[in-house]
């Protein structure tokens, strides 16, 4: 597997609209891990931890939790297309924000849940997303294929109000010693030139 700087631009990508924002929703274990990632990233404006792939009504942790729904933890990004395309937030999901090639499970994390999920929202996230993940097999990045499901985003479900902001609030909590920090640290050290400034 490559190191996270030398993974490949995507080819394909989104092109970039002046004034308009851009959502991404992505899967890819505990929201928490993938939402400390995200918000380091110059150009991202906010990233919400919920849920996405279920219905309303069972859009909750407690039974998100149960791994018996359609949801997977899941983090919506949005960002200013002019500072950072959709291509790039998808090359930092698939090099930094988990392993996209476990399925149904991140780390310590298993069940349905904590799958690797794309939601995309229009034709063109899907074609791009899905020629993405071509590119990244024909490269053979990864030692095994990926597994990451690229869907049609329904909903997102914003989660309660205690998972959002997790990692900052809680950093010396050991989950998030152990699962973010190191994921937090590889964007400051592979992605320094996409940093927000302090």
């Amino acid at each position: 597997m490559v190191s996270p700087e030398d993974f490949p631009d995507p080819t394909d990508d989104i092109a970039r609209a002046a004034g308009e924002e851009g959502v991404a929703v992505l899967a890819g274990g505990c929201f928490w891990c993938v939402e400390a990632v995200y918000k380091q990233l110059d150009g991202v404006s906010a990233v919400t931890s919920g849920y996405a792939g279920g219905s309303a009504d069972s859009a909750d942790y407690e039974t998100v939790s149960s791994g018996r729904t359609d949801h997977a933890e899941a983090v919506e990004v949005r960002f200013d297309p002019e500072k950072i395309s959709y291509g790039q937030i998808l090359r930092v999901f698939f090099s930094i924000a988990h392993d996209p090639t476990t399925r149904d499970r991140q780390g310590p994390d298993v069940g349905r849940q904590y799958r690797s999920a794309i939601f995309y929202s229009g034709e063109v996230q899907r074609r791009v997303a899905e020629a993405y993940i071509k590119q990244l097999d024909a490269a053979h990045v990864f030692d095994r294929p990926i597994v990451t499901e690229v869907r049609p985003l329904d909903r997102f479900f914003e989660a309660e109000a205690y998972h959002q902001d997790y990692a900052d609030r809680n950093p010396l909590s050991p989950y998030i010693l152990f699962n973010a920090r190191p994921k937090v640290q590889k964007v400051r050290t592979y992605y320094k030139e996409r940093l927000k400034q302090a």
